[in-house]
């Protein structure tokens, strides 16, 4: 039988919130007709946000919302989309679809949009095609609390007060999409436009986020760090609060994604199986960032992740619209473990993306919207947030799979917080249940609180608009235990959270 010890006494490092954050990006239905449908929709809304959609991401607690891109942000160029939304420039999104853009989001909107969900705001500028003073007067129209043209501007456009902007991207996979950079120009440019992303307000400073790699590999981490921390003033951490990671996982590669609903058993333990590589992404980048910021002053931003599949028959191929199923809840429950482990450098991460678009919390289709397995994972995990990682030690648990596919059965991480013990488990197992022994190492108590599971009876299912709740959270029974210890039975293909009293 496999035994997970719990030390309460062991506090380790914070779970910044963030960690559940999520990506709003200008593709396919994930913005329009996903969160915005404008003031006139006959959809409930309030300011153009959708009501339903807006009271779902607040039952998750989404801390943070980053937007605009993504591969959009190197081609978004601000302006457009402000002042009067019929003076607003229309061109073609040329990244995703080939769709019209008619600006009618822009920096007030998203604004809007994050004061209703009640979240943090995370901007992503324009290095890949935008200049020093487009992203200068961004953040000046922005977060200016003075007299100056672009705070003017911004008072002309309806809004007296300044935003606050909590953390600023500048650029987006630079390696790529972002203008094909090499390591060394764009580390150079990195600091050159960072300079002009002014704090205006000293009390509540803007975290910079710096575009990290998108791969194993860490020369980029490596050239981007000598170049920005090494080479740089003493304090130059400053100029560099977050470095942004993006890891997908894309069951046989990119050129064979595979059907998110259709997949084999061999498919099954190969998805887990890329969906644990991201702990061999996070410890090769710390490894190299260790070197250079041993007190880790400078967080990993996980910006961009999950499962990429083939998009549903029917749509369009630049929309990248995908359906979620209970592999999908694993490979979210197994990421979201791996963060907590790494928290202390993990101090970001984003689900790729919010609505419609790939492994999505929410699918709408006009007035209809259904929560996907994925929600109901963040949902069970929100405990989390602010939470304090706890020592944990997992033995006796075998490995399985098919093949060169081969994955531990079980996965976890505990935290605690105000008193209580938040325990969150992953059976990979596509057949067998798991009976696991809960031992807490002092004499903390083990009544439970309260306890959910995420699975199906076929791991293929999922919600549709006709059937949305076939996968969702439902009350946990599968446990017993006294003093110190619990005896948990965990079904196959689950997703399981335990809250416990624990030691203050």
């Amino acid at each position: 039988m496999a035994r997970l010890v719990i030390d309460t006494a062991n506090k380790k490092s914070r779970i910044e919130p963030e960690v559940y954050g999520h990506f709003s990006e200008h593709l396919g239905r994930c913005i329009y007709d996903g969160m915005y449908v404008g003031e006139k929709s006959d959809i409930p809304n309030v300011n153009g946000m959708r009501t339903d959609v807006v009271e779902a991401l607040k039952e998750i607690r989404v801390p943070v919302l980053r937007w605009p891109g993504g591969c959009f942000a190197d081609e978004y160029h601000w302006k457009d989309g402000i002042g009067e939304k019929s003076g607003r420039k229309k061109l073609v999104n040329t990244h995703w679809g080939g769709v019209i853009e008619d600006n009618s989001f822009g920096t007030h909107e998203y604004m809007e949009l994050c004061r209703q969900i009640g979240c943090k705001t995370y901007v992503n500028g324009n290095l890949g095609s935008g200049t020093v003073q487009e992203m200068s007067e961004w953040v000046e129209y922005m977060t200016f609390n003075g007299v100056s043209p672009m705070a003017e501007l911004r008072k002309k456009n309806g809004h007296e007060e300044p935003w606050r902007v909590d953390y600023f991207g500048v650029g987006n996979e630079n390696w790529g999409c972002g203008g094909n950079m090499t390591p060394a120009h764009y580390a150079n440019e990195y600091r050159r436009y960072q300079t002009y992303v002014r704090q205006y307000d000293k009390d509540r400073p803007i975290a910079k986020v710096a575009c990290g790699p998108g791969t194993e590999d860490t020369y980029w981490t490596r050239v981007l760090l000598e170049t920005c921390y090494d080479h740089a003033p003493a304090n130059s951490h400053g100029m560099m609060d977050l470095m942004s990671l993006h890891y997908y996982v894309f069951p046989g590669g990119w050129d064979d994604k595979g059907a998110a609903t259709q997949f084999t058993e061999e498919g099954w333990y190969q998805t887990l199986f890329k969906a644990l590589g991201m702990e061999q992404m996070i410890r090769g980048h710390e490894a190299v960032a260790d070197q250079f910021d041993p007190e880790k002053k400078i967080g990993f931003a996980v910006d961009e992740w999950g499962n990429w599949f083939d998009v549903e028959k029917g749509t369009n191929p630049g929309f990248l619209y995908q359906q979620s199923t209970v592999r999908d809840a694993l490979v979210a429950g197994i990421t979201l473990n791996i963060f907590n482990k790494h928290s202390d450098r993990v101090k970001m991460a984003c689900l790729a993306q919010t609505v419609n678009v790939l492994q999505a919390v929410i699918l709408t289709e006009g007035e209809k919207m259904v929560k996907t397995p994925t929600w109901h994972v963040m949902h069970q995990y929100r405990y989390h947030q602010g939470a304090k990682l706890l020592e944990s030690s997992l033995t006796g648990a075998e490995t399985i799979g098919i093949g060169e596919w081969q994955v531990p059965v079980l996965t976890e991480s505990v935290s605690e917080k105000d008193g209580v013990v938040t325990i969150t488990l992953n059976n990979l197992s596509l057949t067998d249940a798991q009976d696991l022994e809960i031992l807490f190492a002092d004499d903390s108590a083990v009544t439970v609180k309260e306890a959910s599971i995420v699975t199906s009876s076929d791991v293929h299912d999922h919600n549709t608009f006709d059937t949305p709740d076939t996968v969702k959270e439902e009350a946990f029974n599968g446990y017993s235990g006294e003093g110190r210890k619990l005896a948990v039975k965990l079904p196959r293909a689950s997703v399981v959270m335990l809250r416990v009293e624990g030691k203050e």
